[in-house]
């Protein structure tokens, strides 16, 4: 971490002289004014349309939160961060505005809500006539609702718990299901600073693998602070009557999912003992069934605590319980078959099973798979659903038509690729949204529709198709034009000849974002918003898809920016931002993704800003490691590097940028990777690592894909972690974390660590620790900040040919 120290560090040239900021607690940095322009213009309202498509709700929110915000205190506990004086979730960013506009546009009407309101989220009531708004206050969270006809927001509950999840609909579409903070529980207990005893963790022989979590319990007093929090009252809310309803009797509630015939409850209830290593989602729980007057109808099952499931696998039991949405009140979910163990040898890995109201005897099983269960995507007709399953060892997706009828039908596969297979990918179905608030497939007879993001070697190409489930054709009914990017927002409505109406969300290089109401049968496209560019400074920007080859043949792409006053001829300083992907084979890995046509616009931490400095950009350069799962990551040094170099070999063959001035940066996994090609090559000048892991020997179960533990496979730990190869990282390194980052494995401790270690080894190296921040930052002040990091370690190690010789030492 930066602490005060002597102001001297010592890199491969001798002793540099730094400012002493350099070394202590600094006052946050603001990058040029363009870069601040950029970053705090007004954000384009984000536009959410009601289920039957005859309303848009406009939603404004802030371009960047205050420190203030990110900061207001917070408990970590089981994994979970909480705001406690609200009793609600730590958030940090809120919506501050609500429009609401009538397709035709004939009604437009801001919604009076309190001054200053801290919007927390807000929902559609599946009829579309109402919505559901949540308001946090410094106190607590308020719930709203709005009848679209009078646009006039009243409040309906205080007290609210938002915790563990938002109010949502009864199947009628008026009342909502609500958690409340109870009487009790509106205060913190009082902490005991006194221990009690010592706190034990013991293991007696079993496998326990886990991967690295934060803000886990520390001892009994964080639990009795839990059971605090998960304390809960189960309530029903008729706006209209303006009354509350109390379900049951307070209790460790942690969800409740309504019936479709809205008689039943699914409820999840938190149960000890707890964990001190793992997360409240691997805590034991029950799964009881209610009636809607809190009667306790069924004890469903016991969860055990999930404190041995084999690495990317799964646990024993019922998992993904809920209610199938085609009957009144049936629940349906998935058991192992292979005792939750990948590894294991079996004929079938899941089976999915049943249970109607009332809930007597055992469950029915429905069908079996040969591989893990995915999900299901169910069908008006409650005897037919289509199963996905995944292959683990192929990264295989296969879906397929199950018959529930007992007639024996046989199965059809409907989809079946791999899952890093983009040119093949048919879309996702599009789902209607019944009367009760259910969710099937929406059809036309055999018909189901798909919407895809419509990927080619030239770049994505969205598009809308059916097809028929009984013979399988496929028929585009509209594809994104050429030279735009358009992509299907969801279904308006479906025409007496079966072709339905779409709104669309449509964009180019030069034309914002906006709302469109495509006419499938007459070819007609009705504009519903007209945005204007938030950001018209950078206009002259210019971008092209990229597409070149690794030394091994992988093809690889990126999109590669200039600045909008760049001549071509000219070589300028190049900034490559990756984050590596794993692919099973060659093919897959170099497809391409992304649009060339899609509006640029920049917002908080974007590396785009280095555009306005004078640098083109390789973004999103391809970084594939590609192998046997079991063992890809034995080159994914080797993999990288290849890939780097082609993608500086290609900017520069374009006349674009100057080999010998180029810089490197990535967030997260493409922080590991920065660091990475900085210890094994010389092809940067200098880098930015954000966020990142670097010693993955303190992540020993596991990281990103990797499904060897350390102590399996030492060396390939010890070769991939920059921690081990600080001495090699002879290229100035800019790191930056989130004092409170949340992700498994990016502890803040990983950058201290190599800060530490390419400090005492004498290389150069800067650590900026962010207060408050988690794994992505979101004070305006932070992000502020980054940006002038970023550019200012940019700018002096990679942008003049001066700080080129400067910044070049020989190899250690």
């Amino acid at each position: 971490m930066v602490r005060p120290a002597a102001c001297l560090f010592l890199s491969a040239l001798g002793f540099v002289a730094f400012p002493e900021r350099a070394l202590s607690q600094e006052g946050y940095r603001t990058p040029p004014q363009a870069v601040v322009d950029l970053l705090t213009a007004p954000v384009t309202p984000s536009v959410r349309p009601s289920p039957n498509a005859q309303w848009l709700l406009l939603v404004e929110r802030p371009a960047l939160p205050s420190i203030a915000d990110v900061t207001r205190p917070w408990i970590g506990i089981a994994g979970l961060r909480i705001d406690p004086a609200a009793h609600a979730g730590q958030q940090a960013d809120f919506d501050s505005a609500l429009s609401l506009r009538s397709q035709d546009g004939k009604t437009s009407k801001k919604l009076p809500l309190p001054a200053g309101a801290r919007i927390q989220g807000a929902s559609w009531s599946h009829n579309s006539r109402m919505l559901a708004i949540q308001v946090r206050t410094d106190t607590g969270v308020e719930l709203w609702t709005c009848d679209v006809e009078t646009a006039t927001p009243t409040r309906a509950a205080r007290n609210v718990d938002t915790i563990f999840g938002s109010p949502t609909w009864m199947p009628d579409g008026v009342r909502l299901l609500v958690r409340l903070v109870p009487e009790g529980a509106r205060k913190l207990p009082e902490e005991s600073h006194v221990p009690t005893g010592p706190t034990v963790m013991e293991s007696t022989g079993k496998k326990s693998p886990t991967r690295t979590y934060q803000d886990l319990l520390r001892d009994e007093g964080d639990a009795r602070l839990l059971d605090h929090f998960v304390e809960t009252q189960l309530a029903i809310v008729d706006p209209a009557r303006g009354s509350t309803t109390p379900v049951g009797a307070p209790g460790p509630i942690l969800d409740a999912d309504v019936s479709p015939d809205g008689e039943h409850l699914l409820v999840r209830i938190l149960e000890r003992p707890y964990s001190y290593v793992l997360p409240l989602d691997s805590f034991p729980k029950r799964l009881e069934l209610w009636n809607v007057s809190g009667g306790v109808e069924l004890s469903f099952a016991k969860l055990p605590l999930q404190d041995s499931v084999p690495i990317e696998g799964v646990p024993t039991g019922p998992r993904n319980v809920g209610w199938m949405p085609n009957a009144p009140a049936s629940l349906v979910w998935v058991e192992a078959l292979d005792g939750g163990d990948p590894k294991a040898k079996v004929e079938h890995r899941d089976r999915w099973l049943t249970l109607a109201s009332p809930f007597r005897g055992e469950g029915r099983e429905l069908f079996r798979l040969q591989h893990r269960a995915r999900g299901l995507q169910w069908l008006a007709d409650p005897t037919r659903v289509l199963a996905s399953e995944y292959d683990r060892d192929r990264r295989w997706l296969r879906t397929t038509l199950r018959d529930l009828s007992g007639e024996q039908r046989p199965d059809v596969v409907v989809e079946d690729r791999s899952v890093n297979d983009r040119y093949g990918n048919p879309g996702a179905i599009q789902n209607e949204v019944r009367v009760n608030g259910t969710r099937v497939a929406r059809q036309v007879g055999e018909w189901v529709f798909r919407a895809g993001e419509g990927d080619t070697p030239g770049g994505a190409r969205p598009f809308f198709a059916r097809q028929n489930l009984a013979t399988l054709a496929t028929e585009r009914l509209w594809t994104c034009d050429e030279g735009v990017y358009e992509s299907v927002v969801a279904i308006a409505d479906v025409g007496p000849n079966g072709t339905p109406r779409i709104l669309t969300r449509r964009e180019s290089p030069n034309e914002p974002p906006n709302l469109y109401l495509q006419d499938l049968a007459g070819a007609k496209r009705v504009e519903l918003t007209k945005f204007a560019d938030p950001q018209p400074s950078i206009r002259g920007i210019q971008k092209r898809l990229v597409t070149y080859q690794r030394a091994d043949g992988v093809d690889l792409s990126a999109t590669l920016y200039t600045p909008a006053n760049w001549q071509p001829g000219t070589r300028l300083p190049l900034v490559v931002w990756a984050y590596p992907l794993e692919f099973n084979d060659p093919s897959t890995a170099g497809q391409v993704s992304g649009s060339p046509h899609r509006f640029t616009q920049i917002r908080g931490l974007s590396h785009l800003t280095f555009l306005t400095q004078g640098y083109a950009v390789m973004d999103n350069a391809t970084m594939p490691i590609v192998g046997d799962p079991e063992t890809m990551n034995d080159s994914f040094v080797e993999q990288i590097t290849e890939a780097a170099r082609a993608a500086i070999d290609k900017a520069a063959e374009l006349g674009v940028a100057d080999p010998a001035r180029v810089g490197v940066g990535g967030h997260s996994y493409g922080a590991f990777m920065t660091a990475n090609l900085l210890a094994h090559t010389d092809l940067f000048r200098a880098g930015c690592a954000r966020s990142g892991a670097y010693n993955r020997s303190l992540t020993p179960f596991g990281f990103q894909s990797e499904r060897r533990t350390f102590w399996e496979a030492p060396e390939v730990y010890a070769k991939v972690s920059p921690f081990f190869q600080a001495q090699r990282i002879n290229e100035p390194l800019l790191m930056i974390h989130g004092e409170k980052d949340s992700n498994p494995g990016t502890f803040p401790l990983q950058s201290e660590r190599l800060y530490q270690a390419i400090s005492g080894l004498g290389g150069t190296v800067r650590l900026v620790v962010l207060p408050g921040e988690s794994h992505g930052y979101a004070a305006r002040e932070s992000v502020l900040d980054t940006q002038a990091e970023m550019i200012a370690w940019f700018d002096r190690y990679v942008k003049a040919p001066s700080a080129v010789e400067a910044s070049a030492p020989a190899k250690r």
